[in-house]
């Protein structure tokens, strides 16, 4: 970190990040008068995803005021390369999916522990970087995903096992709601290697990119909520009830104040996590994730949502180590890390600096699959097994 800009930034990334989960759940576990005049849980996974698409939608407003800001300055400003808005319609039906599945789970499931099994979408991003984007990973990476995946199956046991909260609050059906996440991060990893194989070429700056997914993904979203209010389900008769779900934002102050706590969180936490990926290194945003992550069951905890448990802290902490073998910043005796395959650092920069650091500052103004505003996507792209951007940039 390089001033209290940077720390402020950063502040900023962690409280909005942690409010976009908190609110979320705080929605769960909120009642009020739907449709029939009768007081409910506020149970719409599907229209909460919904908020989610308008917060990414807000990033295309503030890029091209920041546009035109640079024009009437007479600054330069990085657009993107020719390309059909269209590019982005597959990456936001994925984004759909995996939102609406996680939103679903999180539903079910705690706050702390869906946060946490979010972290296992390490295994499958490295898996499908291998089948697909013919990336090689080393030793270190598939010992790292090992440790995610006792991780991820050790928390996903403490939530099974966990006994309710005092209110009864937290966790309707914590397997599902487990199942539900995981097979969200199958989908997220699929975006991200569509992203990176479709997206990325066009160079696309980053809030224009997550601004047009969010456009996308708000418009297909919005289609399929008018067939799922057709479909029979147990949402008030329907697979999902947007008049119900809207109705009960009107009627309650609390589902109010955590729909726009979900959607400007979603907002501020884009903007926050393109201006901090320039100053913050991997170590850096891995820590902020892990604190985010406790923040987030700090205050489950204290608002009694679930209760304390020490097989999930453990499960967390072989999780979380896990992501640190995976990313080089916990390196375990007897693995090689000096491969070229692999180590950033070996290729030299064009004006003689570290090419690892140039290559930070490249990730934080490249493209929008390099730049994606979610701090896990930062963790586990595995871009940095892809050397071309560095090697043409060195050698110029």
């Amino acid at each position: 970190m390089k001033s209290t800009e940077d720390y402020l930034l950063a502040l900023g990334m962690l409280i909005t990040g942690s409010v976009n989960t908190l609110s979320t759940k705080w929605a769960d576990n909120s009642s009020s008068k739907g449709l029939n005049g009768n007081v409910h849980l506020y149970d719409h996974p599907f229209f909460q995803a919904l908020g989610m698409f308008v917060g990414e939608f807000s990033c295309l407003i503030v890029f091209f005021l920041l546009k035109w800001r640079a024009e009437k300055k007479g600054a330069d400003f990085a657009t993107a390369k020719p390309h059909s808005p269209f590019v982005f319609l597959l990456p936001a039906c994925l984004d759909m999916c995996g939102t609406s599945l996680m939103y679903l789970g999180l539903t079910w499931t705690y706050a702390s522990v869906f946060q946490m099994l979010r972290g296992s979408v390490v295994i499958f991003t490295g898996v499908l970087s291998v089948l697909f984007l013919k990336r090689k990973l080393m030793g270190f990476h598939w010992f790292g995903m090992f440790l995610v995946l006792v991780g991820t199956a050790t928390v996903g046991l403490s939530s099974i096992l966990k006994p309710a909260s005092d209110d009864g609050a937290g966790a309707s059906n914590p397997v599902g709601g487990d199942i539900a996440i995981i097979v969200a991060q199958v989908v997220v990893a699929v975006q991200m290697v569509v992203e990176e194989k479709f997206v990325s070429k066009h160079e696309v700056p980053a809030l224009q990119a997550v601004g047009m997914e969010g456009f996308w993904g708000f418009s297909v979203l919005s289609l399929v909520l008018v067939g799922m209010y057709y479909i029979p389900g147990d949402r008030q008769g329907s697979f999902e009830n947007a008049p119900d779900a809207a109705l009960q934002v009107i009627n309650s102050t609390n589902v109010l104040l955590a729909t726009l706590g979900n959607l400007f969180s979603i907002a501020f936490f884009n903007f926050f996590g393109i201006s901090v990926t320039k100053a913050m290194s991997a170590s850096h945003r891995m820590v902020l994730d892990s604190v985010r992550t406790l923040v987030i069951w700090l205050v489950s905890l204290l608002l009694k949502w679930e209760s304390f448990d020490w097989v999930q802290l453990g499960g967390f902490v072989v999780l979380l180590s896990g992501t640190m073998v995976y990313n080089e910043i916990l390196k375990v005796p007897g693995f090689n890390y000096t491969s070229k395959a692999h180590e950033v650092s070996v290729l030299p920069s064009a004006d003689g600096e570290d090419a690892e650091e140039e290559y930070e500052a490249l990730i934080g103004s490249r493209t929008a699959s390099n730049t994606r505003l979610r701090s896990d996507y930062y963790r586990v792209l595995n871009i940095r097994f892809d050397q071309n951007v560095i090697t043409k940039r060195s050698s110029q």
